[in-house]
Order: C-alpha cells, then structure tokens, then sequence
C-alpha cells in the first residue's frame, strides 16, 4: 500500500493514519510512504534540514528526515504496521503513480482539502492524475473542517 503525503497534509495525517489502518491488516500490510519533491522544493528541503545548498542526499532518505514522516512512521510502529520512506523528484501526481508502479501497490491512499460545492466534482490535480492512472484502486481522504 502507498501513503501519499506532501507539505499540506500536515492537518490531515490522523485521518490518513485512520484510512491506513481501516484498510491494513498488520499482518501482512507494508506500506510506503510517498513523497514527491519537485527540483525547487527539494533543494528548500535539502538547505533547510542540513543548512547547505551542496549536500547530496538521495531523496528516500530526505523523505525520512521530515517530521511528517516521522509522526506518520510512530504512528504505524505503534500499531505493528511495517512502513518505509520512499520518495522521488518530479510532479506529484506522476511521481505518486511511479511509486505505486515500482513498489507494486495493491492501493495508493491520497490526501486532498475540501471543495467548495460548485468544485465537489472535481479533485486536486495530484489527486486526479493518481485516480486516472495509478496500477490500483485509490482511496480519498478529504479534509473535514468541522471536526
């Protein structure tokens, strides 16, 4: 199974935790989690975490050292679900189905912000081009401002 996470869903990682879990059994569930870095935000990632431009870091182990990551990676270690980082560069909606793709996934989980009701037809575009081309069934979770 792949966790898609990027930078806003730091408001929804319990529910995404929760879809994970309603989905895994612990016994035989490997889940990764997704990262997708664009050239731009991955270099902000790189100088921030390591305070240098010129470090090299592969992106799986940048993916591990985000706090996102971490709290996503406790959470499941609590719940004896094995999890690993995995990441890559490029745009999110490709780089999330390249993951699925390489990993062989049986389903990606992906986060998205509520729609305005003229908008609830439609998805983010991360969201839509992993719907329309992941290689498995794709599980939304949606924010939900009155819990």
């Amino acid at each position: 199974m792949v966790l898609a996470v990027g930078n806003r869903d730091d408001t929804r990682v319990t529910a995404l935790i929760e879809t994970v879990c309603e989905i895994a059994s612990p016994e035989n569930t490997r889940v990764i989690i997704a990262h997708v870095f664009d050239a731009q935000s991955y270099k902000e990632v790189v100088e921030q975490m390591l305070d240098t431009p010129t470090a090299e870091v592969k992106p799986d182990e940048l993916a591990a050292r985000m706090a996102i990551t971490q709290e996503i990676t406790d959470q499941f270690e609590q719940r004896a679900i094995e999890c690993e980082p995995r990441a890559t560069t490029g745009t999110s909606g490709e780089g999330v189905v390249s993951i699925a793709k390489d990993v062989d996934a049986d389903r990606v989980v992906i986060g998205g912000r509520q729609r305005s009701p003229a908008g609830k037809a439609i998805f983010g575009s991360t969201a839509q081009e992993v719907m329309l081309n992941a290689p498995c069934p794709v599980t939304f979770v949606r924010d939900r401002p009155d819990e």
